[in-house]
Formats: structure tokens, sequence, C-alpha cells
């Protein structure tokens, strides 16, 4: 028996081929998927940098009760008869890194001073100094009020009473309830301006420098804040400048009262 080998070259089936369309949803579906991919990478790492922010803050928590712990008061935020002139150099003798106290201008911008999310705009004035963290200095009173409701001291505003006298410890009503420090945020009304060395809610905030949008994306809309017990939240900005409930305005004020009047002028 003989059998035949068949070379007839065999044609291609027309329907194995991917038509235009098809190509097409394939390219598309790979252009999802990667930007899905990119969006998940950004969230990761906006989570990454706003934890090691809340770590900053936490380490900065704890210089806090280190010097109450050893004064029984509240840091001033302005005493211009010490050698800590500002807060922020009181807390720094607490072995915070960088621990050089006498270059300001230099570790008020590294190590745990410093958000890795707060950079200064290119437009931001250049009269005005920006830093990542604020005090809660000054709580929910204005700049016209006699005495504040924050930690930074009594008669902030008034310059022939400073040093204003110190907040006692035993003044702070709810150390739970009461933020002490936090992303330098100053805030009211739907306006929130970044940079500032004051954690503070009142109705004079300016938008510098396109600072509202800046700050919401920051953290993806929140702040991290620590209070005078010690533990460390992330607020939504909206809670914090724009919610008038008295679960949102006691955490500003030491007597751990709304002080609603104070939300306009």
């Amino acid at each position: 028996m003989k059998y035949r080998l068949d070379v007839t070259p065999q044609r291609p089936n027309k329907d194995s081929a991917f038509t235009l369309v098809e190509l097409l949803v394939v390219i598309a579906s790979i252009g999802i998927l990667a930007a899905l991919l990119l969006v998940a990478i950004a969230q990761a790492n906006g989570r990454a940098l706003r934890i090691q922010c809340a770590n900053n803050v936490r380490q900065l928590g704890l210089a806090l009760q280190g010097f109450v712990t050893d004064n029984h008061t509240y840091p001033l935020l302005v005493n211009p008869h010490s050698e800590t002139v500002v807060w922020e150099q009181a807390l720094q003798k607490y072995e915070l890194s960088p621990t050089d106290t006498n270059r300001f201008s230099k570790w008020i911008e590294q190590g745990v001073w410093k958000c890795p999310t707060a950079n200064k705009p290119a437009n931001w004035p250049e009269h005005t100094g920006y830093v990542s963290y604020g005090y809660n200095w000054y709580g929910m009173s204005a700049r016209k009020d006699t005495n504040s409701l924050g930690l930074g001291g009594h008669y902030v505003w008034n310059a022939s009473r400073l040093p204003a006298p110190a907040v006692n410890e035993s003044e702070v009503v709810s150390p739970s309830e009461m933020m002490a420090i936090g992303d330098g945020f100053h805030g009211g009304n739907g306006i929130v301006e970044d940079g500032a060395w004051v954690l503070w809610r009142s109705f004079d905030a300016e938008d510098m420098a396109d600072s509202t949008r800046r700050s919401h994306s920051r953290h993806q809309g929140k702040a991290n804040v620590v209070f005078c017990d010690g533990h460390v939240e992330s607020p939504a900005l909206k809670f914090l400048f724009e919610d008038t409930s008295d679960a949102a305005l006691v955490r500003w004020n030491r007597d751990h009262l709304p002080h609603r009047e104070k939300l306009s002028p």
C-alpha cells in the first residue's frame, strides 16, 4: 500500500487573526490595569509618607510630655527672656534629632521637624517662613482676644505681658481630647493655610499660593495630630476646619468647651 504525502500549503484560517477592535480592547485593558496599578502605588506611597509624618508628630508629643513633666506647664509660644525663645526650641532640648539646639534655621527643616510631604512652593512669599509642624497655641481664639484658649500661654497677643503666663498642666481639662501639635495648618471657613508654625482654627486664614488645594493633597485630605496625652490621630481637614459640632470644636480648647462664638469675627 502506498501513501501519498500531501504537501499542499495550508491557507491560514482567517478567523485566527486579531481584529482591529479586539486589538484595541486588549490595549485599552492593559492601559486600565496600568492606571490602576499606578494609583495603587501612589496610594501606598502616600500612606507610607503619612505614617512617617505621624511618627514625627509622635516624637514631638513625647518631647512635649517630657517638658510638661519637668515644668508642670506647657511651652510658651514665645519667651523673649529665655534661651528657648520659641516652643520648638523648648522641645528641641529633649533629644530630638538633629540635636543641635543652636542652629534653629537648620534643624527646623530636618529630622522629626520635617514632614516628607511638606515642600515650600516656588511662589511662596519670601518674607513668610514655611515649616512642617504647628503648635496649638491659641485654640479657637482670634487675634483680637485678650486671652488664648490653647497651650501657648495666656495673653499671647499682648506684647506688654510677654512672656505670657504659661498654661499649667492642670488647666487642660481633658488631655486625651486636647490637640497639642500637628501638621502646620491654619484654617477655617473652607480655607486652609499650610506652612504655619501653629495649629490653629480661625476665620482669618489665607489661601496663600493655592495652599488649600496643596493642604488637602498633603495627606489625602487629613492631618496628623498628637494630643496632650501622647496619642496620635489623623482627622480629616474638613473635621478640623469646617465641622461646627461640639465634638470637633472642644478639641481645640484647654477648657474642653466648644466656644462656637469664636467661629466668626
